[in-house]
């Protein structure tokens, strides 16, 4: 949730890392701060709210130097103060870290018991008055690192800079995202490749128990131990640039990879980092008297809507109906006055969608629309409006709305949830804290580009393909079939995987893939015994799955994509982008316009 950027070179690092941070705004935030080393002394400017704040503290108090580290903080240990921003530090040596040290409260007794003086009440602390502790000792930089490194338990990405050490900057990592970008004479650290790349597309993805060494001449990666480690630079495309395809081949390219901007830009609207608790706008009825609901949206958001069908049900306990709008208007199913009419559109326009909207008004439904375009005619006629905040999507396949509907879906439900009683504080606390450690999972999911391209050309091969999920994967499934669809022309059918022994698993053969998203959710077991039935047709299955599942499903996969491991919540968000990446690269291989695919346009505003 929070963010690192940190470089060491020749130009002065204070622009430099606040730039960073700025790109890291979309994780959310409640303070930030830099630390340089300006003539071999650490020095250190940190300010409470918005990134503003910083900046205009660093107008009054220019900060030189061509070292520096630089975070912005989402506060678990201590409130959201100046005092509790990072960095962190002392004379010797200053410090960032994201993540969680869980035992830093014996590591505190033992370094006040040693002398240690502390003035924050953050975990984060602990690190560098651990740090300082054995430079006290006479250890030099590295050694002093290391050695503190080997006694922290948690999740943690850190940073530090040492006084006197001018071109040297110690990073480390366990279970918590931080990358090394590799410019001219001067080198990067950041929590993600976002934060990077204005700086440099050369880019070396540390791993869990990772320790790097930088310097403007290069990077020395180890163990904890000490033991050297080989770490390959990947050329990253990553960027959030504007409605230019910023170089990429095609605009759907260039959104895909603003999944996890768009997504953060969403929970950062909708998630106060004060309280780390989902605020709606005022709602002109009560959530928690509302009797049922009723969700009907059009091709890709109708898909996001039954993922929030699944969720508002199991975790809010309201009742949903759903209803694609072309059909829900003419069914005309009996509905409650004082229900939530709950409608989803990237444009804001849609027809079937709005004509959906304005039957349910006729009936006294309270109307929520979740929208991408704030001025819209569906905007308007609405009683409330939550916006996607996924800025423009210029192709015509929606990708980057899809996922920020689904984010806003979510912070829906726990705020319902909430309002219901379903969900207690610990509850939130923690779906709220697998939110917003999302966008930085997101964008790990473009390190596995190659094996989608290996994927795709398989699927390009093909006249069919099946897609299977369960639950709040099968709505994943039926995501990436249209995706399939739209934009390579390939016929694509996607099946709850219980339902394709009913009758789809007769068209299993060699010639028809079947990609499956099997996320280690309490239904991958379920899942694995229908991809087993399907291998033992002669199925060539291609399955999204996580660190956890990939060894169980390894002995009967063509080909797996494994991707990060996350809250069971969420995942249906996470895995929704390498199914659209994998429709992308097919349609790349065939050589169709992806953009513009034929018959398609991106606002359908007939019915």
């Amino acid at each position: 949730m929070c963010g690192i950027c940190g470089v060491v070179g020749l130009r002065h690092a204070t622009p430099i890392v606040l730039e960073g941070l700025r790109r890291l705004e979309y994780r959310g935030y409640d303070s930030a701060g830099i630390a340089t080393l300006v003539d071999g002394r650490v020095e250190r400017r940190r300010a409470a709210g918005k990134l503003d704040n910083l900046a205009k503290l660093l107008e009054q108090e220019p900060l030189a130097g061509k070292t520096g580290i630089g975070h912005t903080r989402w506060a678990t240990h201590g409130a959201p103060t100046t005092c509790n921003a990072h960095p962190h530090g002392t004379a010797r040596v200053a410090i960032v870290h994201n993540g969680i040290i869980e035992n830093f409260e014996t590591l505190r007794q033992e370094l006040e018991a040693a002398g240690q003086v502390f003035e924050t009440e953050t975990d984060s602390e602990t690190i560098a008055l651990l740090v300082d502790y054995h430079l006290q000792q006479g250890l030099p930089p590295k050694e002093a690192a290391l050695k503190a490194l080997k006694r922290l338990d948690g999740a943690y990405a850190v940073a530090m800079i040492f006084a006197g050490h001018e071109g040297l900057m110690i990073g480390a990592c366990n279970n918590a995202p931080l990358a090394v970008g590799f410019g001219d004479d001067e080198l990067f650290l950041g929590s993600d490749s976002l934060a990077l790349a204005p700086l440099t597309r050369r880019i070396t993805y540390m791993e869990n128990g990772d320790c790097v060494v930088i310097t403007p001449q290069g990077a020395e990666f180890m163990t904890f131990d000490g033991t050297p480690l080989e770490r390959p630079v990947q050329i990253t495309a990553l960027t959030a640039g504007s409605i230019g395809k910023d170089g990429y081949r095609h605009y759907m390219e260039k959104e895909l990879h603003e999944h996890p901007l768009v997504i953060g830009q969403t929970l950062q609207r909708m998630i106060d980092p004060a309280t780390r608790k989902v605020v709606l706008p005022d709602l002109p009825f009560d959530l928690a008297t509302v009797p049922r609901a009723v969700i009907t949206a059009c091709g890709s958001a109708f898909y996001a809507g039954m993922v929030g069908r699944y969720w508002l049900e199991e975790i809010a306990r309201l009742p949903v109906d759903i209803d694609v709008a072309s059909e829900m208007r003419y069914r005309d199913p009996p509905l409650s006055a004082g229900s939530l009419g709950l409608l989803i559109s990237q444009s804001g326009e849609t027809a079937d969608t709005l004509a959906a909207l304005r039957s349910l008004r006729e009936k006294a439904i309270h109307i929520l629309s979740v929208l991408n375009v704030e001025h819209s005619t569906m905007a308007r006629e609405s009683d409330v409006m939550l916006g996607t905040v996924a800025g423009p999507e210029i192709s015509v396949a929606s990708t980057k709305a899809f996922t920020a509907q689904l984010t806003v879906l979510a912070c829906l439900t726990i705020a319902t949830a909430r309002a219901r009683g379903t969900l207690d504080p610990m509850g939130e606390e923690e779906l709220v804290a697998a939110l917003m450690d999302l966008p930085s999972r997101a964008a790990e999911v473009f390190n596995q580009g190659n094996a989608i391209r290996k994927m795709a050309a398989i699927v390009a091969e093909a006249r069919d393909v099946l897609y299977l999920g369960r639950g709040s994967m099968f709505p994943v499934a039926m995501e990436g079939a249209l995706k399939l669809k739209e934009i390579s022309y390939i016929h694509a059918e996607a099946y709850a995987a219980g339902e394709m022994k009913h009758g789809p698993i007769s068209l299993i053969d060699r010639t028809v893939p079947i990609v499956a998203s099997v996320p280690s959710t309490p239904l991958f077991d379920k899942t694995l015994s229908n991809l087993q039935e399907a291998k033992a047709r002669g199925g060539r299955l291609l399955v999204f799955t996580d660190t956890q599942g990939a060894d169980r499903v390894s002995a009967i996969a063509e080909q797996i994509v494994v991707l990060p491991r996350v809250h069971d919540f969420v995942a249906p968000i996470l895995q929704t982008i390498p199914v659209q990446m994998l429709a992308y690269e097919v349609a790349v291989l065939k050589g169709t316009d992806v953009d513009q695919p034929r018959n398609l346009a991106k606002s359908v505003t007939v019915e």
